[in-house]
């Protein structure tokens, strides 16, 4: 069972593939004085709607996220040529991770039992986690409803 990830913890570390070949380590960004604020957003699957709104959203304030000071990378069990695909149909602007064994998911706690037209099955819990540069969780959404989410993270990276 994973556990949950609070706001002050530190911030599970990871290594996974990314669009466009190579790796996206959150040691990239953080751990450093002056290291970068990274927001982690888990969604389940690319190319379904609502996977689809949120990535975009986060795309058209990807500027407004540079010029704060932070990154965006979004996390599925995806593979990283299916998120190469997915961003070149919608114009993705974020980093997107390819977490096929689900261990990263695992560790934020986002890998959880879902319940969808009384069936229960294992899926990714739409959840947002903001890192500050010295690698430490600022704030989680869990549960995340699409619309206005990113201007919820936005204030957050701001603040």
């Amino acid at each position: 069972m994973s556990s949950q990830i609070e706001a002050g913890a530190d911030a599970p570390g990871f290594t996974l593939p990314r669009d466009g070949g190579g790796h996206v380590s959150l040691s990239d960004f953080t751990g450093k004085s002056g290291g970068k604020q990274v927001v982690l957003y888990f969604y389940p699957k690319d190319d379904t709607p609502g996977c689809t709104k949120e990535g975009i959203a986060f795309s058209e304030a990807i500027a407004a996220f540079d010029a704060a000071g932070a990154v965006v990378i979004g996390v599925s069990k995806d593979t990283a040529a299916k998120h190469d695909k997915f961003l070149a149909k919608h114009d993705l602007k974020v980093i997107l991770a390819s977490d096929a064994d689900g261990t990263t998911c695992e560790d934020y706690g986002v890998w959880v039992e879902k319940n969808m037209y009384g069936k229960t099955y294992m899926g990714i819990e739409r959840a947002t986690f903001l890192i500050d540069g010295l690698g430490k969780v600022r704030q989680v959404w869990r549960k995340v409803k699409v619309p206005g989410h990113v201007d919820d993270v936005l204030d957050a990276v701001r603040g």
